[in-house]
């Protein structure tokens, strides 16, 4: 299995909200459902070279408190399924529907003061081809996941 691991990111929160947010899909909805009409989040986009339009089709991602599916253009649709949670510590996924099996987990650690260090890390079953083909672009995508993630707003519940 090809493994893909972000650079440790630094998120200004306490680890227990950090955990609690991320280890209920749920609360991303808001997130997904106001990103489409985000001017900046367009404006991101476009500066990373990339097609503001695919934030159209945020409306058909799928959301429940442990699993998340989403549309993609020519493979269909990828769908990850929380497998695992560690409270403040780790939530696991697993692929559910995929053209490759995967898993990812995202790794959660108290930092010094109220902050929190989290990574963000793939296992996926590549052929050599399709590794070639696409393990830059999986490098860099967990990389920028990680990124999104580390930018969210982590406040209270």
């Amino acid at each position: 299995m090809a493994k893909y691991e972000s650079k440790v990111k630094q998120i200004a929160a306490p680890v227990e909200q950090v955990y609690a947010m991320l280890s209920d899909l749920e609360n991303l909805r808001p997130i997904i459902d106001g990103a489409k009409d985000n001017d900046a989040v367009r404006a991101q986009i476009e500066a990373a070279g990339q097609d503001p339009s695919m934030l159209d089709r945020l409306q058909d991602v799928r959301l429940t408190s442990d699993s998340i599916a989403i549309p993609a253009p020519m493979v269909g649709e990828i769908s990850l399924r929380i497998c695992e949670r560690e409270e403040n510590k780790c939530i696991k996924f697993e692929t559910e529907q995929s053209p490759v099996a995967a898993n990812m987990w995202i790794q959660v650690l108290p930092s010094e003061g109220v902050g929190t260090k989290m990574r963000l890390t793939l296992k996926a079953d590549l052929n050599p081809m399709i590794k070639m083909m696409v393990g830059s672009k999986l490098e860099s995508g967990v990389d920028k996941l990680a990124d999104m993630l580390a930018m969210l707003a982590y406040a209270k519940k």
